[in-house]
Protein backbone atom coordinates (compact mmCIF):
# COMPACT_ATOMS: atom_id res chain seq x y z
CA UNK A 1 0.00 0.00 0.00
CA UNK A 2 2.90 2.35 0.74
CA UNK A 3 4.29 2.03 -2.80
CA UNK A 4 0.87 2.85 -4.24
CA UNK A 5 0.86 6.06 -2.19
CA UNK A 6 4.39 6.91 -3.40
CA UNK A 7 3.37 6.32 -7.00
CA UNK A 8 0.13 8.27 -6.72
CA UNK A 9 1.85 11.25 -5.09
CA UNK A 10 4.59 11.22 -7.75
CA UNK A 11 2.03 11.11 -10.58
CA UNK A 12 -0.01 13.95 -9.09
CA UNK A 13 3.08 16.13 -8.63
CA UNK A 14 4.34 15.33 -12.15
CA UNK A 15 0.98 16.22 -13.73
CA UNK A 16 0.76 19.43 -11.70
CA UNK A 17 4.30 20.47 -12.70
CA UNK A 18 3.56 19.70 -16.35
CA UNK A 19 0.38 21.81 -16.26
CA UNK A 20 2.15 24.74 -14.60
CA UNK A 21 5.04 24.55 -17.09
CA UNK A 22 2.59 24.47 -20.00
CA UNK A 23 0.68 27.48 -18.68
CA UNK A 24 3.84 29.46 -17.93
CA UNK A 25 5.24 28.70 -21.39
CA UNK A 26 1.99 29.81 -23.00
CA UNK A 27 1.41 33.04 -21.03
CA UNK A 28 5.04 34.19 -20.72
CA UNK A 29 6.13 33.07 -24.21
CA UNK A 30 8.97 30.93 -22.92
CA UNK A 31 10.73 28.97 -25.63
CA UNK A 32 11.59 25.35 -25.07
CA UNK A 33 15.27 24.87 -24.40
CA UNK A 34 16.93 22.32 -26.61
CA UNK A 35 17.87 19.49 -24.29
CA UNK A 36 18.71 15.89 -24.87
CA UNK A 37 16.93 13.22 -22.91
CA UNK A 38 18.95 11.85 -19.96
CA UNK A 39 21.91 14.18 -20.32
CA UNK A 40 23.44 16.60 -17.85
CA UNK A 41 22.45 19.78 -19.76
CA UNK A 42 24.94 22.09 -18.11
CA UNK A 43 24.80 25.73 -19.16
CA UNK A 44 28.56 26.28 -19.16
CA UNK A 45 31.78 24.89 -17.69
CA UNK A 46 31.35 26.68 -14.37
CA UNK A 47 27.88 25.20 -13.97
CA UNK A 48 29.35 21.77 -14.63
CA UNK A 49 31.98 22.25 -11.92
CA UNK A 50 29.54 23.63 -9.35
CA UNK A 51 27.06 20.84 -10.08
CA UNK A 52 29.80 18.23 -9.71
CA UNK A 53 30.83 19.67 -6.32
CA UNK A 54 27.22 19.71 -5.12
CA UNK A 55 26.74 16.09 -6.15
CA UNK A 56 29.96 14.96 -4.44
CA UNK A 57 29.17 16.84 -1.23
CA UNK A 58 25.60 15.54 -1.21
CA UNK A 59 26.69 11.91 -1.65
CA UNK A 60 29.27 12.17 1.14
CA UNK A 61 26.82 13.96 3.42
CA UNK A 62 23.94 11.57 2.76
CA UNK A 63 26.05 8.44 3.27
CA UNK A 64 27.45 9.85 6.53
CA UNK A 65 24.01 10.96 7.69
CA UNK A 66 22.49 7.59 6.86
CA UNK A 67 25.21 5.77 8.81
CA UNK A 68 24.83 8.03 11.86
CA UNK A 69 21.04 7.88 11.82
CA UNK A 70 20.80 4.12 11.37
CA UNK A 71 23.30 3.21 14.05
CA UNK A 72 22.89 5.96 16.64
CA UNK A 73 19.59 7.81 16.18
CA UNK A 74 17.05 5.41 14.68
CA UNK A 75 14.11 7.60 15.68
CA UNK A 76 15.40 10.56 13.61
CA UNK A 77 15.57 8.83 10.22
CA UNK A 78 13.17 11.38 8.72
CA UNK A 79 16.14 13.78 8.76
CA UNK A 80 17.60 11.77 5.88
CA UNK A 81 14.53 12.56 3.77
CA UNK A 82 14.86 16.24 4.66
CA UNK A 83 18.53 16.18 3.60
CA UNK A 84 17.66 14.55 0.27
CA UNK A 85 15.03 17.22 -0.40
CA UNK A 86 17.48 19.96 0.61
CA UNK A 87 20.09 18.76 -1.88
CA UNK A 88 17.48 18.50 -4.65
CA UNK A 89 16.35 22.06 -3.93
CA UNK A 90 19.96 23.21 -3.95
CA UNK A 91 20.47 21.54 -7.33
CA UNK A 92 17.36 23.25 -8.73
CA UNK A 93 18.47 26.62 -7.33
CA UNK A 94 21.93 26.34 -8.91
CA UNK A 95 20.46 25.28 -12.25
CA UNK A 96 17.95 28.14 -12.14
CA UNK A 97 20.67 30.65 -11.31
CA UNK A 98 22.86 29.53 -14.21
CA UNK A 99 19.89 29.52 -16.59
CA UNK A 100 19.02 33.05 -15.51
CA UNK A 101 22.56 34.45 -15.71
CA UNK A 102 24.30 32.54 -18.50
CA UNK A 103 21.74 30.75 -20.67
CA UNK A 104 20.53 31.59 -24.16
CA UNK A 105 17.02 31.26 -22.72
CA UNK A 106 17.00 33.19 -19.41
CA UNK A 107 13.21 32.82 -19.09
CA UNK A 108 13.80 29.10 -18.64
CA UNK A 109 14.84 29.94 -15.08
CA UNK A 110 11.21 30.82 -14.33
CA UNK A 111 10.22 27.24 -15.12
CA UNK A 112 13.06 25.83 -13.04
CA UNK A 113 12.21 27.97 -10.02
CA UNK A 114 8.49 27.19 -10.33
CA UNK A 115 9.27 23.47 -10.50
CA UNK A 116 11.50 23.78 -7.44
CA UNK A 117 8.75 25.60 -5.54
CA UNK A 118 6.10 23.04 -6.46
CA UNK A 119 8.32 20.16 -5.35
CA UNK A 120 9.06 21.89 -2.06
CA UNK A 121 5.37 22.60 -1.42
CA UNK A 122 4.48 18.99 -2.28
CA UNK A 123 7.11 17.76 0.18
CA UNK A 124 5.75 20.03 2.93
CA UNK A 125 2.18 18.86 2.26
CA UNK A 126 3.20 15.19 2.38
CA UNK A 127 5.02 15.72 5.67
CA UNK A 128 2.39 17.93 7.31
CA UNK A 129 -0.63 15.73 6.62
CA UNK A 130 1.21 12.43 7.20
CA UNK A 131 0.46 11.00 3.75
CA UNK A 132 3.19 8.40 4.12
CA UNK A 133 2.50 7.56 7.74
CA UNK A 134 3.82 8.92 10.99
CA UNK A 135 7.48 9.78 11.40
Amino acid sequence: MLWIKYGLIAIIVFVFISMINFLLRKFLNIEKAKRELFSYNHINQLHSKVDKWIKHISVITLITLLYVLLFYYEDLTYLFLIAVVFFHLLDYAVRGYFEWKYSEYPKQAILTFSEMTILFIAFIIVIRIYLLGSY
